[in-house]
């Protein structure tokens, strides 16, 4: 199997370097093109065997699979560059979460997919969402998911719910680290604990609770119920998160799903000529 990757920035290079280091991929399967051939050509070095082009037809020119990884408003540029030799048994698949399946299926004689990868890929966890236009069928599905298993969880999505299911994955980590940072910020400015042994013992905790949450079969509440004795020091300070935090993440899934809709209409524009008001 051959994979074209456009677009080696943040998380291009993260897939590359993640679907290498698990051993789904070998650098002589890879071929890359970014904006700036020397970033393409610097991966390329480091990934002896992978092929750096030129350009993005060149790129995708045979793969059996491309991963557009450029940002929403490149997406058109990208998709005209490959356009001409592209054929209908490859795979293109965008993760982006602005750009529709039909925008591309409008534009591309080829099978299309959608992936919303996150940045847990790197150490072969968390998930990877898939959404499938109408002509991929189950072989092809198996055949995309069989290599995103080896850094994370395929999980087949609606892409009616790309956004929420987005904030939840992809942007996740962002913002439990925030959460996080801001514990480890309060307790050294409280305490004068060293802010190298805070961090150490909180992200700690943070990976132990995850696994509660997946391997250990708990809900969060359950995890709460668990460790806040009634009356004791964790039920108190739960009761005050609950009344400074109310509605603060409703607060946080408008503004994405706000940043959301307006990205959308600029894609949709390039794409179509007209703006619409998002799904």
């Amino acid at each position: 199997m051959n994979v074209g990757f456009i677009g080696t920035g943040t998380m291009g290079s993260l897939l590359i370097e993640a679907l290498i280091a698990s051993g789904a991929l070998s650098p002589t399967q890879i071929a890359v093109s970014n904006r700036t051939f020397a970033k393409a050509q610097a991966l390329a070095i480091r990934y002896s065997g992978m092929k750096a082009e030129f350009t993005n037809a060149a790129a995708a020119c045979g793969c059996d699979i491309v991963f557009l990884c450029v940002k929403p408003l490149e997406f058109k540029k990208a998709v005209d560059d490959i356009k001409p030799v592209i054929r209908p048994d490859q795979i293109v698949v965008s993760i982006t979460s602005p750009v529709l399946i039909s925008h591309l299926e409008g534009e591309l004689d080829c099978k299309i997919a959608k992936v919303i990868p996150s940045i847990t890929n790197h150490v072969w966890s968390g998930a990877s969402l898939c959404i499938y236009g109408q002509s991929v069928d189950e072989d092809d599905k198996t055949l995309l998911e069989d290599l995103l298993s080896h850094i994370s969880q395929p999980l087949r999505i609606d892409e009616s719910f790309t956004r929420i299911v987005s904030d939840l994955s992809s942007c996740g980590p962002a913002f439990i680290s925030f959460l996080l940072e801001q514990f480890v910020d309060a307790a050294v400015e409280e305490t004068g604990i060293g802010r190298e042994e805070a961090l150490r013992v909180a992200s700690a905790m943070l990976l132990g609770t995850g696994l509660l949450l997946t391997e250990g079969g708990m809900t969060p509440a359950e995890v709460q119920e668990r460790v806040a004795v009634p009356g004791g020091i964790t039920a108190k300070a739960l009761n005050m998160l609950r009344r400074e935090t109310d509605g603060v993440f409703n607060q946080l899934i408008r503004t994405t799903h706000d940043k959301f809709k307006e990205d959308l209409a600029k894609v949709s524009s390039a794409f179509i000529g007209e703006e619409v008001n998002g799904q």
